[in-house]
């Protein structure tokens, strides 16, 4: 599959899911119930069978889900992190690989696989962050830490290939001091695993869509809601793509409703505004909580079957 057919495909998919899915998230268990504390407990009980279940039938075309995010927790084993970080398997990296499983369960049901990745690494985790060489205040990359964390990032790509259609790499800040030359060894990593991979650096929120590396084939497009439509500013050659939470925020900050449950637009019009945007070209994933039992909010999901209907 060349490129230009990848991002038809992607395009194809009109709409699809994103899934944070991280260590503590989205808080303890009820009382008796499993040590969430643990990562290997948390990861083993991600039931992707039920999740490809239900994204197929609220319709959607594709899945979006962190690999990591900020600490040293990955969703499944890689030596290379284990090398780098001095840690052993299964300390930091989940035994379970559960991105195989993943793209086996969603496969039954004709759902591509797309996965986050971060520009800044495990900095959360000061120990491990120092032997990547990159912590707080996060404004000091280099191309060693880079070298190194796309190593990591390497190893996943290479080991599920044309299972994962496209990677969505965040925290590729200019402030962070990246720059074009900086973001090249992630690219360079997701294309070796799969020369088809779709790629996107995201430089954060913006008022309007915004292309930031040379090379990168979708948008970031991150927002905190869904009112940005494609065609005001000129993003090709990248496939225009949304990405905002559908959640309703916690503390009424416009950042607080990511993985959050409820709706802050309804059905109505998340149909008419997934329309328009694929009118224009573009696609939408849409950020909904999972929790630790694998279900979503069940208004969350009623709101995304309307899309379809």
């Amino acid at each position: 599959m060349t490129i230009a057919e990848a991002k038809k495909r992607m395009q194809s998919r009109r709409w699809g899911v994103f899934n944070h899915f991280l260590y503590g998230e989205p808080g303890s268990a009820m009382p008796g119930g499993p040590d969430l504390s643990d990562w290997n407990v948390r990861v083993d009980l991600f039931d992707a069978d039920r999740v490809a279940k239900d994204l197929h039938d609220i319709g959607a075309g594709y899945y979006f889900i962190t690999l990591m995010q900020g600490r040293k927790y990955m969703c499944a084993p890689n030596a290379a992190f284990d090398a780098i970080a001095g840690t052993k398997p299964g300390e930091a990296c989940a035994k379970r690989d559960l991105i195989l499983d993943l793209s086996d369960a969603l496969a039954k049901y004709d759902i591509d696989l797309y996965l986050y990745y971060t520009g800044d690494g495990p900095y959360k985790d000061v120990e491990i962050g120092e032997k990547f060489g990159f912590l707080e205040p996060r404004k000091n990359v280099r191309m060693a830490f880079a070298e190194k964390w796309a190593a990591v990032l390497e190893e996943y790509a290479v080991r599920y290939g044309d299972r994962v259609k496209g990677w969505w790499i965040d925290g590729c800040y200019d402030y962070f001091g990246y720059d074009q030359e900086l973001l090249t060894p992630y690219c360079n990593a997701v294309k070796k695993g799969n020369p088809s991979a779709l790629v996107s650096m995201n430089n954060g929120v913006k008022e309007d869509l915004y292309r930031w590396y040379e090379k990168e084939d979708f948008t970031s497009g991150e927002f905190n809601d869904f009112t940005c439509i494609p065609g005001k500013t000129d993003v090709s050659p990248s496939v225009p793509h949304i990405l905002a939470p559908l959640g309703v925020s916690s503390n009424g900050s416009p950042w607080g409703a990511w993985a959050k449950p409820g709706c802050k637009r309804d059905g109505k019009y998340m149909k008419e505004y997934i329309r328009q945007v694929n009118e224009a070209g573009g696609v939408v994933s849409v950020d909904i909580q999972i929790r630790y039992d694998s279900t979503y909010d069940p208004a969350q999901l009623a709101c995304l079957a309307e899309v379809n209907g």
